[in-house]
């Protein structure tokens, strides 16, 4: 007997994805949450002591915020009686706080939280390396003054040579790649050309340009910083972007046979998207409104050195279970990690010894129309935070198809490792909530 509960999307902001321009960004990652949580929050009559909890993916957060999601909603208000956690899945932190939240409420084990996810990337660490780490334990174990100056004197210029933990970050170190690299990988296998790369990378530019134009996103929230400079809109969009301008640019990751570039693969970015889940009573107890309601997710895995065809491994076992078609999906958010990872996802549904090698399907599933993909742009353009974008692509899903008046969507990403994560919503209305409890 199946007793669990149906999870809705009751609402969502965020920020504006700020893009890193070479040294850290005016906002730490719980400034960019508390922006976009606060607005959020304020806009539903309800006391903050009702949530069940707080839950935030975030995967570099500061030195000052240890377990985030807590001190992110200490910072809102909550009372300190509403438990708060972090949750980390590297790219998908944001959809995973989702995740969380709507098996949370599905069990039964609550009936509103506030989830999703942040990131600060232009805030990354540098790190001491481990022979400067060495050096200062020394110096701190030296009791006498004539063990200091013994333990001076071995200091060597190299010792200053940091760690850059966001590159570090964005390495494999099981299969020894970068995340650049793995891309590469994806555009061997399907035979996936720079053209086409650059010709998505333009084609996002030119999408998030128009809904920008055609204010179709307005889950964004303004920020402030201390100098009173204000952030409206994500700042990395190249609107006269053209496939003559990015094939100036030389390959980043295989610099003699690749094809990946910086204009081709996704933004380095700040931002934080947040968003409400509720179960059907909390609903009806504070009056809320609804997005959509939360169907199916899924979680894969898979070789680590083509980390970015996770979409397909866990969006396959969704479409399975439900038995859809690819025409039964109304519209599509994969994560935009690189132009030809999303490319690929494309292509490996195309293909019939993919589909069976892989999926264990009989045939190739068919084509994702492009004109249903990432209609609004996606992280070429927009930026990937990676605690946030599965937490920003799931909410932008339901505003789609609330805009479109579309019933399905499925959101999914790729996650460094060899994962995949994937997300069925449906479109819902209150009244239809209404009529369902009738």
């Amino acid at each position: 007997m199946n007793n669990r509960k149906d999870v809705y999307i009751v609402d969502g902001s965020r920020t504006p994805q700020l893009k890193a321009r070479g040294k850290p960004g005016p906002f730490s990652a719980s400034d960019l949450a508390v922006t976009a949580g606060r607005a959020l929050l304020m806009r539903h009559n309800f006391d903050l002591g009702e949530l069940d909890e707080v839950i935030m993916g975030c995967v570099m957060p500061s030195e000052d915020e240890a377990n985030i999601g807590r001190v992110i909603a200490l910072r809102l208000g909550v009372p300190q009686t509403v438990p708060a956690w972090t949750v980390q899945r590297n790219c998908a932190s944001g959809m995973q706080s989702i995740d969380s939240a709507f098996h949370n409420i599905a069990n039964g084990q609550a009936d509103l939280i506030l989830a999703g996810g942040v990131e600060a990337m232009s805030r990354a660490p540098l790190l001491y390396n481990k022979t400067m780490v060495n050096w200062l334990s020394d110096l701190m174990m030296a009791k006498s003054p004539g063990q200091k100056l013994k333990t001076f004197a071995k200091f060597r210029p190299g010792h200053l040579k940091p760690v850059i933990a966001i590159l570090r970050g964005l390495t494999d170190p099981v299969v020894g790649l970068n995340m650049g690299q793995t891309a590469e990988n994806i555009a061997a296998k399907f035979g996936i050309t720079r053209e086409q790369m650059d010709s998505f990378a333009v084609d996002s530019h030119h999408r998030l340009a128009a809904a920008q134009d055609a204010g179709h996103l307005d889950e964004i929230e303004t920020l402030y910083d201390s100098k009173g400079k204000y952030y409206d809109h994500d700042d990395g969009v190249r609107p006269d972007s053209s496939i003559e301008k990015l094939a100036k640019l030389r390959p980043v990751f295989d610099r003699k046979y690749g094809n990946v570039t910086a204009g081709n693969s996704a933004q380095i970015t700040d931002g934080a998207t947040l968003v409400l889940l509720a179960s059907e009573e909390a609903v009806k107890k504070h009056n809320l409104p609804v997005l959509a309601k939360i169907v199916d997710s899924q979680w894969a895995g898979l070789d680590p050195a083509v980390m970015g065809m996770g979409p397909v491994h866990a969006m396959s076992p969704i479409m399975d279970r439900h038995q859809l078609a690819i025409s039964d999906i109304d519209y599509w958010e994969i994560n935009e990690a690189f132009a030809t990872q999303v490319l690929g996802c494309v292509e490996a549904w195309k293909d019939d010894d993919y589909c069976k090698t892989h999926l264990g399907h009989e045939r190739a599933l068919g084509e994702i129309p492009h004109d249903r993909l990432n209609v609004d742009g996606g992280g070429v353009s927009i930026g990937h935070p990676v605690g946030a974008s599965g937490a920003r692509i799931v909410l932008h899903l339901a505003k789609i198809l609330h805009r479109n008046n579309a019933k399905r969507g499925m959101a999914s990403l790729c996650i460094g490792g060899g994962q995949g994560g994937a997300m069925l919503i449906e479109n819902v209305s209150n009244e239809s909530l209404q009529n369902e409890a009738a």
